[in-house]
């Protein structure tokens, strides 16, 4: 994420105890156009908000409605101690930034513009590892593609694979669509030229 965004009408949940900190932080986020509701209660996944703040210091494992490092949506933690062990539960929540209590109204933006670059880089790399790892399981029908070519025309292993690639880029589709293609006689095995 290059710019930062506008957090203007989107809706922050804040997990945490009613104190002073929460009432600093629901007028900054007010000010950030930001509505803001609180609860001490775990959250329910048919309603997620844009944005979740919960307080890392109490909180516990079914708080929040996904497991592990993943979340619905960006995560700040709200930490008031060192402990090791909340920090790590926070992490273990996928919080993309931590406001350290008692909460200083200037380290809210920066800390929700971190939360959410953090989320949307998370959630592009799962996508990116999930294309590749698709690309990767088809792998065996562009071998079996390249066969095929090669007993066909008579090809090396090299100039059958180019053959495919050539196709391939011709048609702008992934190799692995067009030796799905080949292999189950959609597409007629292209021409050695």
């Amino acid at each position: 994420m290059r710019e930062t965004p506008n957090f203007t009408g989107w809706h922050a949940a804040i997990i945490h105890r009613e104190d002073g900190n929460t009432e600093r932080l629901i007028r900054q986020l007010r000010l950030l156009g930001i509505r803001a509701t609180l609860q001490w209660a775990p959250l329910s996944a048919a309603e997620l908000p844009q944005i979740v703040i919960v307080d890392a210091d109490q909180g516990w494992d079914d708080l929040l409605p996904w497991t592990g490092t993943n979340p619905a949506c960006p995560v700040v933690a709200l930490l008031g101690s060192e402990a090791p062990g909340r920090i790590a539960w926070a992490l273990e929540r996928g919080a993309g930034a931590i406001i350290a209590k008692p909460i200083a109204t200037s380290a809210v933006y920066p800390a929700l513009v971190m939360a959410v670059s953090i989320y949307q880089e998370r959630k592009n790399n799962a996508e990116r590892l999930q294309y590749l790892e698709e690309r990767v399981r088809l792998r065996p029908l562009v071998h079996a593609a390249v066969e095929k070519l090669m007993n066909a025309r008579g090809l090396d292993e090299e100039r059958a694979y180019a053959i495919l690639r050539d196709c391939a880029m011709r048609r702008r589709l992934p190799m692995e669509q067009i030796a799905a293609f080949i292999l189950g006689g959609v597409e007629p095995l292209p021409e050695v030229g």
